[in-house]
């Protein structure tokens, strides 16, 4: 079958723009810049059961605020673009996700 796409384009659409990227740099700033916030977070709602929305408030705070700020750099935003062009590219190349490269890369 035939991927479409030219692998060599860097044009973005819309959709990856204001969904797919903003996606990547959450879940980067949430495993590597943010994980300390991420932990105090779930911690302090592990132990406070019902009172955590008013006990974990701080911890809460910290985490968005965090987040916010790794959401809002310019950094982080041109290396996800990068990533995910390069990415797509590999995709339209041989018609396998990053997931299934890896899959097949371990023996599966």
């Amino acid at each position: 079958f035939i991927i479409a796409g030219d692998p060599d384009d860097k044009t973005l659409r819309r959709v990856e723009i204001e969904v797919v990227i903003p996606k990547k740099m959450r879940d980067i700033a949430r495993e590597e810049h943010c994980s300390k916030e991420v932990a105090e977070f779930t911690k302090c709602c592990h132990d406070s059961s019902y009172g955590m929305v008013i006990k974990c408030r701080p911890q809460n705070t910290k985490l968005w605020d965090c987040l916010t700020h790794w959401y809002n750099d310019e950094g982080l935003r041109e290396r996800c673009k990068n990533e995910f062009l390069e990415e797509r590219s590999e995709f339209r190349r041989t018609g396998l996700t990053k997931k299934q490269r890896k899959l097949q890369m371990s023996g599966f």
